[in-house]
Protein backbone atom coordinates (compact mmCIF):
# COMPACT_ATOMS: atom_id res chain seq x y z
CA UNK A 1 0.00 0.00 0.00
CA UNK A 2 1.54 3.33 -0.71
CA UNK A 3 1.21 6.14 1.99
CA UNK A 4 0.65 9.10 -0.03
CA UNK A 5 -1.43 9.44 -3.35
CA UNK A 6 -1.88 12.23 -5.22
CA UNK A 7 -4.48 13.63 -8.40
CA UNK A 8 -3.48 16.70 -11.00
CA UNK A 9 -5.61 17.88 -13.11
CA UNK A 10 -6.23 21.35 -14.68
CA UNK A 11 -8.50 22.19 -12.17
CA UNK A 12 -6.97 20.94 -9.25
CA UNK A 13 -4.06 19.76 -7.05
CA UNK A 14 -4.66 17.07 -4.13
CA UNK A 15 -2.54 14.96 -2.08
CA UNK A 16 -3.70 12.53 0.63
CA UNK A 17 -1.51 10.20 3.21
CA UNK A 18 -2.37 8.21 6.28
CA UNK A 19 -1.22 8.98 9.66
CA UNK A 20 0.07 6.27 11.99
CA UNK A 21 -2.15 5.87 14.56
CA UNK A 22 -2.60 8.22 17.61
CA UNK A 23 -1.99 11.51 14.89
CA UNK A 24 -3.94 14.60 14.62
CA UNK A 25 -5.68 15.08 11.40
CA UNK A 26 -4.12 17.43 9.13
CA UNK A 27 -6.99 18.75 6.67
CA UNK A 28 -6.10 21.81 4.73
CA UNK A 29 -8.21 23.13 1.68
CA UNK A 30 -9.58 26.25 0.75
CA UNK A 31 -12.91 24.82 1.60
CA UNK A 32 -13.97 25.36 5.39
CA UNK A 33 -17.09 23.16 5.21
CA UNK A 34 -14.72 20.26 3.43
CA UNK A 35 -12.01 20.36 5.77
CA UNK A 36 -14.43 19.76 8.74
CA UNK A 37 -16.18 16.75 7.25
CA UNK A 38 -13.13 15.22 6.34
CA UNK A 39 -11.82 15.86 9.72
CA UNK A 40 -14.87 14.13 11.01
CA UNK A 41 -15.19 11.24 8.72
CA UNK A 42 -11.49 10.46 9.40
CA UNK A 43 -11.89 10.72 13.21
CA UNK A 44 -14.90 8.28 13.51
CA UNK A 45 -13.59 6.29 10.99
CA UNK A 46 -10.14 5.79 13.56
CA UNK A 47 -7.66 6.53 10.53
CA UNK A 48 -5.76 9.38 10.70
CA UNK A 49 -5.10 11.47 7.49
CA UNK A 50 -3.62 14.35 6.03
CA UNK A 51 -5.00 16.26 3.22
CA UNK A 52 -3.94 19.35 1.22
CA UNK A 53 -6.05 20.08 -1.88
CA UNK A 54 -6.62 23.44 -3.87
CA UNK A 55 -8.34 23.95 -7.11
CA UNK A 56 -10.45 26.64 -9.01
CA UNK A 57 -12.99 27.52 -6.17
CA UNK A 58 -13.35 30.76 -7.91
CA UNK A 59 -15.82 28.79 -9.87
CA UNK A 60 -17.25 26.65 -7.29
CA UNK A 61 -15.95 24.10 -5.23
CA UNK A 62 -17.43 21.06 -7.00
CA UNK A 63 -13.89 20.37 -8.90
CA UNK A 64 -12.22 20.00 -5.75
CA UNK A 65 -14.64 18.22 -3.89
CA UNK A 66 -15.10 15.64 -6.63
CA UNK A 67 -11.35 14.96 -7.19
CA UNK A 68 -11.22 15.36 -2.96
CA UNK A 69 -13.27 12.17 -3.32
CA UNK A 70 -11.92 10.24 -6.13
CA UNK A 71 -8.54 10.80 -4.83
CA UNK A 72 -9.73 9.43 -1.09
CA UNK A 73 -11.66 6.63 -2.40
CA UNK A 74 -8.57 5.52 -4.80
CA UNK A 75 -6.20 5.50 -1.34
CA UNK A 76 -9.43 3.56 0.60
CA UNK A 77 -9.56 0.79 -2.01
CA UNK A 78 -6.08 -0.14 -1.30
CA UNK A 79 -6.42 0.28 2.65
CA UNK A 80 -9.32 -2.63 2.08
CA UNK A 81 -6.87 -4.55 0.08
CA UNK A 82 -4.49 -5.10 3.36
CA UNK A 83 -6.66 -7.89 4.40
CA UNK A 84 -10.39 -10.08 5.24
CA UNK A 85 -12.18 -7.97 7.32
CA UNK A 86 -15.53 -8.03 8.52
CA UNK A 87 -16.27 -6.14 5.47
CA UNK A 88 -20.14 -5.04 6.70
CA UNK A 89 -20.69 -1.70 8.69
CA UNK A 90 -24.02 0.10 9.39
CA UNK A 91 -25.09 2.75 11.92
CA UNK A 92 -27.66 4.85 12.81
CA UNK A 93 -26.24 8.64 14.06
CA UNK A 94 -28.20 11.38 15.60
CA UNK A 95 -27.18 14.85 15.24
CA UNK A 96 -30.26 17.20 17.36
CA UNK A 97 -33.19 16.56 15.18
CA UNK A 98 -31.54 14.90 12.53
CA UNK A 99 -30.99 11.06 12.02
CA UNK A 100 -29.18 9.31 9.39
CA UNK A 101 -28.63 5.82 8.37
CA UNK A 102 -25.56 4.81 6.76
CA UNK A 103 -25.19 1.03 5.85
CA UNK A 104 -21.42 -0.11 3.54
CA UNK A 105 -20.53 -3.06 2.18
CA UNK A 106 -16.52 -3.41 1.21
CA UNK A 107 -17.94 -5.70 -1.99
CA UNK A 108 -15.68 -4.21 -5.17
CA UNK A 109 -18.69 -3.04 -6.54
CA UNK A 110 -18.66 0.73 -6.18
CA UNK A 111 -22.17 2.74 -5.85
CA UNK A 112 -24.08 5.13 -3.92
CA UNK A 113 -27.66 4.90 -2.87
CA UNK A 114 -28.57 8.15 -1.90
CA UNK A 115 -32.01 8.90 0.07
CA UNK A 116 -31.25 12.09 2.21
CA UNK A 117 -32.70 15.67 0.96
CA UNK A 118 -31.31 18.79 2.29
CA UNK A 119 -33.33 21.39 3.71
CA UNK A 120 -31.51 24.31 2.00
CA UNK A 121 -29.22 24.84 -0.57
CA UNK A 122 -26.01 25.80 1.28
CA UNK A 123 -23.93 25.55 4.48
CA UNK A 124 -22.62 28.93 4.92
CA UNK A 125 -20.81 29.31 1.53
CA UNK A 126 -20.67 25.36 0.53
CA UNK A 127 -23.71 23.71 -1.95
CA UNK A 128 -25.16 20.99 0.18
CA UNK A 129 -25.20 19.01 -3.72
CA UNK A 130 -21.72 18.74 -3.07
CA UNK A 131 -21.91 16.22 -0.47
CA UNK A 132 -23.70 13.84 -2.31
CA UNK A 133 -20.92 14.16 -5.11
CA UNK A 134 -18.20 13.57 -2.38
CA UNK A 135 -19.73 10.42 -1.86
CA UNK A 136 -20.61 9.41 -5.48
CA UNK A 137 -16.85 9.77 -6.07
CA UNK A 138 -15.20 8.29 -2.83
CA UNK A 139 -17.52 4.88 -3.38
CA UNK A 140 -16.91 4.85 -7.01
CA UNK A 141 -13.08 5.01 -6.56
CA UNK A 142 -13.30 2.62 -3.07
CA UNK A 143 -15.84 0.09 -4.78
CA UNK A 144 -17.10 0.44 -1.76
CA UNK A 145 -21.17 -0.03 -1.58
CA UNK A 146 -22.66 3.14 0.49
CA UNK A 147 -26.52 3.51 1.37
CA UNK A 148 -27.31 6.51 3.10
CA UNK A 149 -30.66 7.24 4.06
CA UNK A 150 -31.72 10.50 6.17
CA UNK A 151 -34.85 9.22 8.49
CA UNK A 152 -35.16 13.10 9.73
CA UNK A 153 -33.62 16.35 8.95
CA UNK A 154 -33.75 19.33 11.39
CA UNK A 155 -31.11 21.68 9.26
CA UNK A 156 -28.45 20.89 6.13
CA UNK A 157 -25.22 21.05 8.89
CA UNK A 158 -26.26 18.13 10.99
CA UNK A 159 -27.27 16.11 8.10
CA UNK A 160 -23.84 16.74 6.37
CA UNK A 161 -22.54 16.20 9.64
CA UNK A 162 -24.54 13.15 10.23
CA UNK A 163 -23.75 11.40 6.82
CA UNK A 164 -19.95 12.10 7.44
CA UNK A 165 -19.69 11.13 11.33
CA UNK A 166 -22.14 7.71 10.23
CA UNK A 167 -19.81 6.79 7.19
CA UNK A 168 -16.55 7.11 9.31
CA UNK A 169 -18.14 4.82 12.24
CA UNK A 170 -19.44 2.33 9.74
CA UNK A 171 -16.52 2.22 7.59
CA UNK A 172 -14.77 1.69 10.86
CA UNK A 173 -16.67 -1.55 11.98
CA UNK A 174 -16.27 -2.94 8.63
CA UNK A 175 -12.35 -2.78 8.80
CA UNK A 176 -12.39 -4.71 11.92
CA UNK A 177 -9.93 -7.39 10.91
CA UNK A 178 -11.58 -11.21 10.38
CA UNK A 179 -9.54 -14.72 10.59
CA UNK A 180 -12.49 -15.51 7.62
CA UNK A 181 -12.28 -14.67 4.23
CA UNK A 182 -14.46 -11.81 3.02
CA UNK A 183 -15.57 -12.91 0.56
CA UNK A 184 -17.21 -16.82 -0.22
CA UNK A 185 -16.01 -15.92 -4.26
CA UNK A 186 -12.35 -16.58 -3.85
CA UNK A 187 -11.65 -12.35 -4.96
CA UNK A 188 -11.49 -9.57 -3.35
CA UNK A 189 -11.26 -5.94 -4.16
Amino acid sequence: MKNRYERHSLETEVAFEFLPAGERNCIETPCGFLNHMIDLFLHRAGIPGRLTASGDVEVDAHHLVEDVGILMGAAFLDLFRKGPCERYGSTALPMDGTLVLVALDISGRGGLTWDADFPSPRCGTFDTELVREFWTAFSREARLTLHVRALSVDNSHHLAEAVFKGTGRALKEALVPSSLPSSTKGTWV
